[in-house]
């Protein structure tokens, strides 16, 4: 980084998230951590600040669209205006598709489509505002590949793609860039929870055995891509969909 920028992780407190958190404060960016976990949130900053950088920890809900604009208020005060946003706040389910409800569809699209528009159009103002922004989804495999017992998580993700591409083209000018990055099977307490529940067949080794190369994906993986993609050598890169997933996903 030629100076030092100020970036917001949702889904920040614990996983994917707070391995991108971790990646970007050391490449010397300020850090906003939001995470519906208020603690983890805070949790993730103190380590930040620990380490010489400045961070806030704070309660949100990406489904609430006035907790997302106000936070974003709240960092653009103490840390100065985000133009780095990573939206990694996400919601799994393993439902067969006769048994999806209303409630559990509605649901993960608000958290995981609804709550990543409504963080982009939060902040993308402050990035028009700088003339320069970079925002990198965390879309999911699953949506390349398709995956039986999870239409609606599935959906969602896909949706994340399609939007990611869309907003890509429209802000290409501004000098803002918009990327995702669908992780393929990564060691999350997400994952570990699903295999504890019987939901990953044989279970994560398995898995990882079938992987091309040999290993489950680890979230410092997602974060390493995510820490390019957010560069100013990134700048010719937008509208893309970032693979990584050891090679599970071609």
């Amino acid at each position: 980084m030629t100076d030092t920028r100020v970036a917001i992780v949702t889904g920040g407190g614990s996983g994917i998230g707070l391995a991108i958190a971790e990646r970007l404060a050391s490449d010397g960016n300020d850090v906003a951590v939001f995470d519906l976990d208020g603690a983890t949130a805070k949790a993730a900053a103190d380590k930040i600040v620990a380490s010489g950088r400045s961070a806030l920890g704070l309660t949100v809900d990406v489904t609430d669209r006035a907790r997302i604009d106000a936070a974003v208020v709240e960092v653009r005060e103490q840390l100065g205006r985000p133009t780095i946003l990573v939206n990694s706040a996400g919601l799994d389910g393993f439902d067969p598709f006769l048994k999806i409800t209303a409630e559990k569809w509605n649901r993960i699209i608000a958290v995981n489509l609804t709550g990543t528009f409504d963080c982009c159009q939060a902040v993308v103002p402050d990035m028009i505002a700088e003339q320069w922004g970079r925002i990198v989804n965390i879309s999911s495999s699953s949506a390349q590949s398709g995956q039986p017992i999870m239409t609606h998580y599935v959906a969602s993700k896909a949706g994340v793609i399609g939007f990611t591409k869309a907003l890509a083209l429209e802000l290409g000018p501004k000098g803002i860039t918009v990327n995702t990055i669908p992780p393929g099977f990564i060691d999350t307490p997400m994952l570990r929870g699903s295999e504890k529940k019987g939901l990953l067949g044989e279970g994560v080794e398995h898995h990882a055995s079938l992987t091309p190369v040999r290993r489950v994906g680890r979230p410092e993986d997602i974060a390493a891509a995510c820490s390019f993609l957010v560069r100013d050598e990134a700048s010719y890169i937008t509208g893309q969909v970032i693979g990584v997933n050891g090679g599970r996903n071609t």
